[in-house]
């Protein structure tokens, strides 16, 4: 039972998540990236801010963002002008792997949308890895 319950509140966050997404409000990642909230920073550049998830999935769960937000609240919403981002985005990825010595398998998750159970609106790369991976993931 409280599976479902779970997974019915992360729906229902998702959802709600959404309804707000595009007012351009500050979402919890701005904070951290203003450093108004604590985070454990594993990298960062001019472009890029990745720190741990605070509700780990797997040994190593390290989110990666963009430092500015840009309309880029979900990877729905990319445009030709954000290739760049999308690209140092998934560098960094491979440099948090490096760092946290996982480079010999990890996984690169997007979450884009409610469907998707997207809670933060403001792009974000989930690395996972330090152990062994399933498929189908979701």
């Amino acid at each position: 039972m409280s599976r479902v319950s779970a997974k019915h509140d992360e729906e229902a966050s998702a959802r709600a998540a959404a309804a707000t997404a595009d007012t351009g409000a500050p979402t919890i990642f701005d904070k951290i990236i203003a450093k108004e909230i604590p985070s454990s920073i594993v990298y960062e550049d001019e472009k890029v801010l990745a720190f741990r998830d605070i509700n780990p999935q797997a040994p190593v769960h390290v989110l990666v963002i963009p430092k500015l937000r840009d309309g880029l609240t979900d990877l729905g919403k990319a445009e030709e002008r954000h290739r760049d981002i999308l690209g140092e985005l998934l560098y960094a990825a491979k440099i948090v792997a490096e760092k946290e010595g996982i480079l010999d398998g990890f996984r690169v998750v997007i979450n884009s949308g409610p469907t998707a159970c997207q809670s933060v609106y403001h792009l974000h790369l989930h690395v996972l890895g330090g152990r062994q991976m399933k498929w189908p993931p979701g």
